[in-house]
């Protein structure tokens, strides 16, 4: 069983709640958050893994909410999700720290391997940050 917290923030209620039904079928610890803001609201009190984030949504869109990700100053990968023609956004996204992007909409199978490399991408970039440190 895999045992990684997942959070999908999409203001797409129907798709977030069934990817995320998906997601815990294949032993995911998923939940779901309807905006950007309620997206920050529960990174601020609980920990994850992965954050499977909408880059269109009304209010705070994916770009701020990414923004507002990084000053928490969290260890966690976040994946893109993006419609048709939104690459150009989803490329800016990556050079703000997201892990990787996936067109809109998206198969579960894709989805859960991305997670999964998003780990072991974490993991390299924690050996490499503690080897820097001490070597400090």
């Amino acid at each position: 069983m895999n045992e990684l917290k997942v959070l999908i923030i999409d203001d797409e209620v129907v798709f977030s709640q069934n990817m995320a039904k998906l997601l815990n079928t294949r032993g995911y610890q998923t939940e779901t958050a309807n905006s950007g803001e309620e997206g920050i609201r529960v990174l601020e009190k609980e920990a994850y893994d992965v954050v499977v984030l909408d880059l269109k949504m009304p209010g705070m869109n994916g770009i701020e909410t990414l923004k507002k990700i990084n000053e928490l100053d969290i260890q966690l990968q976040v994946i893109l999700l993006t419609g048709h023609g939104c690459v150009d956004t989803a490329m800016i996204a990556i050079q703000l720290g997201a892990f990787d992007y996936l067109p809109k909409p998206c198969d579960v199978k894709e989805l859960s391997e991305m997670i999964d490399n998003s780990q072991k991408n974490k993991n390299k970039k924690l050996k490499k940050s503690k080897r820097l440190r001490m070597r400090l």
